[in-house]
């Protein structure tokens, strides 16, 4: 069953991990086209490529459109919506995926790297949130789903994330304040909050074999979470089976937010 068939969808951060998870996952459940945006340098140049080339052999009637630039500067969303208008003519869904964490210690941390990664996470979601619910807001039909991906980290604390907890908060919350605003023009806007999740923002912190094992042991199911793990439900509510979903807050962390013991 295809969930997407012939939507439109925009992911920011879509070269790597969850990104690029939600891109195949669009892909496999029908999505027309991709509108993917990546940092642009090296190593995400390579990886958007091999991106597009897993998505032709997952779908080749998925259409892709790859756009660079740094998430925390304004014209790369006016950029993003811009080239994914002129190739498709509408934007159906935006994930709202972009996001740095550099753990940092709390006391000792520049104030470049708080300014930095709330420039990302915070301003960068406001950003494109913004250039496409105008988008949506103008298309005919009218309407669309909006998904800032969020995080655990919006609920709970952590001594290396000070920096980067209010940025994810503040996601729940654009997104919630974003169904009221956008209500009126058949926008949906929702949040997914992921756990603990193996990509490479938290590579290096879990290097660490004591802290990974004590995570997995944290996790009701035993795991840490993949990219395809929030893929799932971010198609879910990208599709029309959400059609009543809006200023919602997703948890999917395998159960560890209510595992105290």
């Amino acid at each position: 069953m295809s969930l997407l068939p012939g939507k439109v969808v925009c992911i920011t951060g879509a070269s790597r991990g969850i990104g690029r998870g939600c891109a195949l996952e669009c892909a496999k459940h029908g999505a027309g086209g991709l509108i993917l945006h990546y940092y642009g340098d090296k190593d995400t140049q390579d990886e958007i490529q091999s991106l597009k080339q897993e998505i032709e052999a997952v779908n080749p009637s998925t259409k892709v459109v790859a756009v660079p630039g740094d998430i925390a500067d304004p014209e790369t969303s006016k950029n993003v919506v811009e080239e994914g208008v002129k190739s498709f003519g509408r934007i159906d869904v935006l994930i709202s995926n972009a996001g740095i964490c550099p753990f940092w210690d709390f006391l000792s941390m520049p104030h470049s790297v708080w300014e930095r990664t709330r420039q990302v996470n915070l301003d960068g979601s406001f950003y494109i949130t913004q250039r496409v619910a105008n988008q949506m807001k103008e298309q005919t039909p009218q309407g669309g789903s909006i998904i800032g991906i969020s995080s655990i980290s919006a609920l709970v604390g952590g001594g290396q994330q000070v920096h980067y907890t209010p940025t994810k908060a503040g996601i729940l919350s654009l997104m919630q304040s974003c169904a009221v605003a956008l209500g009126p023009y058949n926008i949906r806007a929702n949040a997914i909050l992921p756990g603990t999740i193996a990509t490479d923002i938290n590579k290096e912190d879990l290097s660490d074999a004591a802290k990974r094992e004590g995570m997995i042991k944290r996790t009701c199911l035993g795991r840490l979470g993949a990219p395809d793990d929030i893929a799932g439900p971010a198609v879910f509510l990208a599709s029309d089976l959400a059609k009543y979903v809006t200023g919602a807050s997703l948890l999917v962390d395998g159960g560890l937010f209510v595992n105290l013991q």
